[in-house]
């Protein structure tokens, strides 16, 4: 079996990872994520998700029998990407921009070996319900937001202010594991590698 690396340092994606059982290295190399002149956000976040995969790929002292994920996230609003608030100042002004308002969330999964690489887009919808100026001046202050694209977590404290989410939960969050899961098997790396043992909780409900 092909030993799979993830070329990101993403703890949500490893966990994604580790949730549908797939072992995994990780092997990050650095990528240059600055967008294009006129680059549309969905060739954008491809891009970058086959870019981290190949960059870890060519990092690898033996890269036989490898197969390197990247994955790529963006929100976008009005067709401008929001990405990791640089400031206090950034942060309250996107998270009012997308206050009462739906917004696409943009994730790319991309697979690359020796012979071939293979990505898919999901696109998701969020739809955040009106935001008041205290909670995003204290969602603010709660730290969440300093490292996420578009200035919140769906996963963490942020999931209060979700009204509607149509599409993939887990692609928003980072890694679309409906989609991911297709992608390995492409690659003959199965899920549920790793299974919990609940013999022993099964055995006490009797």
């Amino acid at each position: 079996m092909a030993r799979l690396y993830l070329a990101s340092g993403s703890p949500r994606r490893r966990e994604l990872l580790a949730q549908i059982g797939v072992p995994f290295f990780t092997q990050i190399a650095p990528v240059d994520e600055k967008t294009l002149p006129d680059e549309p956000p969905l060739a954008y976040v491809e891009r970058l998700a086959r870019a981290k995969a190949q960059a870890g790929l060519l990092a690898l002292s033996d890269a036989a029998d490898a197969v390197v994920l990247g994955a790529d996230t963006a929100v976008v609003l009005d067709g401008q990407v929001l990405g990791k608030p640089a400031d206090r100042a950034e942060a309250l002004e996107t998270l009012q921009a997308l206050s009462g308002r739906s917004h696409e969330v943009l994730t790319a999964v991309a697979l690359a070996s020796r012979e071939r690489v293979v990505a898919q887009v999901v696109t998701s919808q969020v739809t955040f319900r009106r935001l008041s100026l205290a909670e995003i001046e204290a969602y603010w202050a709660s730290g969440e937001p300093q490292d996420k694209a578009g200035s919140y977590g769906i996963q963490g404290l942020a999931a209060v202010f979700v009204s509607q989410l149509q599409g993939s939960y887990s692609a928003v969050v980072g890694l679309p594991l409906c989609e991911t899961a297709a992608l390995l098997a492409e690659f003959a790396i199965p899920c549920w590698q790793t299974l919990p043992d609940h013999s022993q909780e099964v055995a006490g409900r009797g």
